[in-house]
């Protein structure tokens, strides 16, 4: 029985919400759906519902509908920004030391551990993922999946099911549209709960929008941060990374530049294969002729360092936001799914990332430091009949705390290894708890890797942030309330001993509580 325990494999027994409201239902019909929707590297700054002027030049209508008929989290973080660790610990509960995968290239997810999705079924839910997988590993304890070869393709991807890996063709992110409508269409029992994790590959490097979208900004001028140019002054960390817009993006792969006039020869691509390598010939053409007049305008005319950087700044935005317009689309259709079929009714709906990212504030793209914009997950979730209408969560919240937050929706008990915290009082009284947590830990480990960001670990409070980026013993302090974009590191410095001191020992908290070895501190 112990053993069972420990993968989540005993049915417990259904508790009904005490604030269940509706017409009376059998006890296994009113426990909610679940549809758990999450992209890849969507920065809180390009979601129009948080009033960045990046959403308001390029909007999501759609996402914005889950926010505006629930709730908008304002302090939602990561524990550890990268793409599979937080999706590890969205399915355990768990911080990366505690569920084993602590960096990309870590040697494969444990699927024999406790997870959402085991408990869930174990309780008479159905599951299922489709799409973004990125854990190394086949998924456990889904009744179907269907995801994604590696990080997937934008165009005619590659799916692995449990029978076969086969390219599929079309646009990645239509298809995974489709093929969750397909399975909610084709669930063998309707009478049973159900929870969808679906994953999309956007916003995801090399970021191909959909051909229909090849234009949708190529007009538009989105503002420059304006930390765009910083100079990394006082910060050791930020000084020697490598995923500066200007600097670091691949020329071909990234920007879709060419080698010079007319040509159609793209400058150096590092994985072809994640780009024009799935594309058809005559979809190849069309892709480049969609950016030829733009690239012979770069080439017609000499341009200053500083205008290249702006140049460099405003093709990413284009395409990224482009690619965003999709994943927008595929939100409002799984909606008007939900709402035509009825199933709006009783099904919990979330849009969150697996991370922030950087859209050139420090001049940087990509995520996997502590500061606010890869911190940071956006997200929003609405529950008919539970959540208010534009509710705003202000608590401190976590990925870690999703799955027992789900649990405690499904009326299911929260095992006591999980190291998050529901959250369900946050969002369905409108309000944060007196006793709710006050400080958050993260801890990024994947050093030497990618980008070269160093491994840190630190604490967020309300007001100040502390982070130590171990390898070369350097400290950071912010003040967020004075500093929020993070440009001055005030550790060290004359008058802030008594804030060090504090966020120091709660520090030592924080890793003593969730058990962090020493080892991996160093």
């Amino acid at each position: 029985m112990k053993d069972k325990l420990s993968l989540g494999l005993v049915l417990l027994p259904f508790v009904p919400s005490a604030t269940m409201q509706g017409q009376e239902q059998d006890a296994q019909n009113e426990r909610p759906n679940i549809i758990f929707i999450m992209s890849d590297d969507h920065a809180r700054q390009a979601m129009s519902i948080y009033g960045h002027p990046i959403g308001k030049v390029a909007p999501t209508p759609n996402i914005d509908r889950i926010g505006h008929e629930g709730a908008v989290f304002q302090n939602n973080y990561c524990c550890n920004s990268i793409s599979g660790p937080s999706r590890a610990a969205i399915l355990t509960g768990k911080h990366s030391h505690k569920n084993g995968f602590m960096k990309n290239w870590a040697k494969g997810f444990d699927g024999a551990q406790q997870t959402l999705p085991k408990i869930l079924q174990a309780n008479g839910y159905e599951t299922a993922i489709i799409g973004k997988w990125h854990l190394i590993s086949r998924p456990t304890g889904f009744d179907h999946w269907m995801i994604l070869d590696d990080q997937g393709e934008y165009c005619n991807p590659h799916f692995i099911t449990e029978k076969d890996t086969t390219r599929h063709p079309g646009y990645v992110t239509d298809l995974i549209t489709r093929y969750t409508e397909e399975w909610l269409d084709g669930r063998k029992d309707k009478n049973k709960p159900f929870f969808l994790m679906m994953h999309h590959k956007a916003v995801h490097r090399n970021w191909v929008p959909a051909e229909r979208h090849y234009h949708l900004y190529e007009h538009t001028t989105f503002p420059l941060p304006d930390n765009y140019f910083d100079a990394y002054e006082g910060r050791y960390a930020a000084q020697m990374q490598k995923m500066n817009i200007y600097c670091d993006m691949y020329e071909g792969h990234d920007l879709k530049m060419v080698a010079g006039m007319d040509s159609d020869s793209l400058l150096f691509d590092p994985w072809p294969h994640a780009f024009l390598g799935t594309m058809e010939p005559d979809e190849r053409r069309r892709f480049l002729n969609a950016y030829r007049d733009r690239n012979n305008e770069f080439y017609s005319k000499q341009r200053s360092f500083k205008e290249v950087a702006e140049w460099k700044y405003q093709r990413y935005l284009q395409d990224y936001m482009g690619v965003v317009a999709s994943v927008d689309e595929s939100v409002g259709e799984i909606l008007d799914y939900l709402k035509r079929t009825g199933l709006d009714k009783n099904t919990i709906v979330v849009y969150t990332t697996d991370q922030g990212f950087y859209l050139g504030e420090h001049g940087w793209f990509d995520k996997r430091f502590m500061y606010e914009e890869s911190f940071g997950m956006p997200m929003v979730m609405r529950w008919p009949g539970h959540i208010k209408p534009e509710t705003q969560v202000t608590g401190l919240t976590q990925n870690i705390d999703f799955a027992p937050t789900f649990l405690d929706m499904c009326g299911i008990e929260v095992p006591r290894d999980m190291q998050g915290m529901s959250f369900r009082p946050l969002v369905e009284k409108g309000k944060t708890p007196r006793d709710w947590r006050k400080s958050l830990y993260y801890h990024y480990y994947e050093f030497p890797g990618f980008h070269s960001v160093r491994a840190h670990y630190g604490v967020k409070m309300e007001r100040y942030k502390l982070m130590h980026f171990y390898v070369d013993d350097k400290w950071e302090l912010y003040d967020l309330k004075t500093d929020p974009t993070e440009m001055h590191n005030l550790y060290g410095k004359k008058g802030m001993e008594k804030v060090t001191a504090e966020l120091m020992a709660e520090l030592e908290r924080l890793q003593k509580q969730y058990d962090v070895p020493g080892e991996l501190c160093k």
